[in-house]
């Protein structure tokens, strides 16, 4: 994307607002929305989190001080908006956020957007065992293979954080896999 200065500045401008967020809209809809559904797993779910987001986005374009990139500042933003929706989901099912991404990796073979086999399933399975950090940081470099300098941007977290986190998640996997 062109330089981030320049387009920020055509975000916040109202007469090149709208051209300038369609721009934003293709160029990050696609990987904000594959990174939500590694978060939410549910193709609607995740359709709903991405427009809050972008909502969000929109709303708090004139707070963002460039501190991080705009990718990084969006992420953190959808990553929050997936985690509080899972949140919310569960407390209005009267369950824990564990229980309710148990029964949502139970519903991923009825999803007719899971295009997973067997191992995925499994692996989907193995992934909410995890505390939610060690969700992410495997999700966020296992699937959509982020940088661990990118991950630690969006998540607040230390490059050796992140990595210890990765590292363990993946022994935990391992352990399930081999043990099932």
């Amino acid at each position: 994307m062109q330089d981030e200065k320049v387009f920020i500045a055509e975000l916040l401008n109202p007469k090149t607002q709208n051209e300038a967020f369609q721009k934003l809209l293709r160029e990050y809809q696609k990987p904000l929305y594959n990174h939500i559904r590694n978060i939410v797993l549910n193709h609607d779910d995740a359709d709903d989190v991405l427009q809050n987001t972008f909502i969000k986005v929109f709303q708090n374009l004139k707070n963002f001080k460039g501190e991080s990139k705009l990718f990084s500042w969006m992420y953190r933003i959808a990553t929050n908006e997936a985690i509080s929706f899972l949140n919310q989901k569960a407390k209005k099912n009267n369950t824990t956020s564990e229980e309710l991404q148990s029964k949502i990796v139970d519903n991923l073979k009825a999803d007719s957007y899971f295009d997973g086999d067997e191992i995925q399933f499994k692996l989907q399975k193995a992934i909410t065992l995890l505390p939610e950090k060690q969700q992410l940081v495997f999700k966020m470099k296992y699937f959509e293979e982020l940088k661990y300098e990118d991950m630690s941007e969006i998540l607040g977290t230390s490059v050796g954080a992140l990595k210890a986190s990765y590292h363990h998640a993946v022994k935990k996997i391992e352990e399930f896999m081999n043990g099932n």
